[in-house]
């Protein structure tokens, strides 16, 4: 059985990395173009015998083009075409987090009947994993863009599934809580913004802008080539605060909070 942090980290995969997928096929021209005659079920798995349904998985529904995310859900064994099978919940986190050898690698099903479908959706995999483990910004737009976007969906759904997974510290934090939301924005850009919605111990993630009410606090940057230098650790904090290269809309001390579980998500899949 895998130990609580591996299970957290699992589950920041199951539900927060892989999800992006999506995304990433639907924001790269060339990578769409690979899915427009596609129907497949798509699956991720982690083996474990502690699961419900003995591993555990994020799976695809993909139809000309359409893709429907089922995160940390198991497909049903009939209609998957494709699945790429960890041993393990520890063996899928190494080889997310960038161990990959021929102790990580997992076993793989249905390509020989798919090879097509299994190499567009092996070209978003690599994909994701180039922007997730990025050390520096990309000089294209396009590209940075797309980063930013991945990132604050990726961090912002993170804190939401620790919290909903039982983590202790973000739990502490979300229980007393009244409702509130917490954004990330690029200015100029609502399409890369992301918030995270909590009260009294609950939590919804969401992509966008939060159009309700104003946020109670947002983590706003002025560029993405910013987002990024923050989000890479490439750009010192205080440097960009005092050159508003960052701005925080609400009180320091609660953005203190946020950007500490924001870093807790990042220990995880690091």
């Amino acid at each position: 059985m895998a130990s609580r942090d591996e299970m957290f980290t699992n589950k920041l995969f199951l539900c927060g990395a892989l999800p992006l997928m999506k995304t990433i096929a639907n924001d790269v021209p060339s990578l769409a173009k690979k899915f427009e005659h596609t129907h497949a079920v798509i699956q991720i798995s982690a083996d474990d015998p502690s699961a419900p349904d003995g591993k555990y998985a994020t799976h695809f529904v993909i139809n000309s083009g359409e893709w429907e995310v089922h995160a940390d859900k198991v497909s049903d064994k009939e209609h998957t075409d494709v699945e790429l099978e960890f041993k393990s919940v520890e063996q899928m986190n190494a080889f997310f987090k960038g161990t990959i050898g021929p102790k990580t690698l997992p076993k793989m099903h249905g390509v020989a009947k798919n090879p097509g479908t299994f190499l567009s959706f092996m070209m978003v995999l690599l994909k994701m994993s180039s922007l997730l483990t990025a050390k520096e910004a990309p000089e294209d737009e396009e590209t940075q863009k797309l980063m930013v976007k991945c990132f604050f969906y990726l961090l912002t759904s993170g804190i939401s599934t620790l919290n909903k997974n039982g983590h202790d510290e973000v739990k502490a934090w979300t229980t007393p809580s009244p409702d509130r939301v917490y954004a990330l924005a690029v200015e100029g850009h609502p399409e890369v913004s992301a918030f995270l919605r909590i009260k009294a111990g609950k939590s919804r993630a969401g992509r966008g802008e939060y159009k309700r009410a104003m946020p109670f606090f947002t983590l706003r940057f002025d560029s993405f080539k910013s987002a990024l230098g923050t989000l890479l650790g490439t750009d010192d904090m205080l440097d960009a605060t005092k050159n508003g290269r960052i701005v925080m809309d609400g009180g320091p001390e609660f953005g203190a909070q946020f950007g500490g579980f924001l870093l807790t998500v990042g220990s995880y899949v690091q």
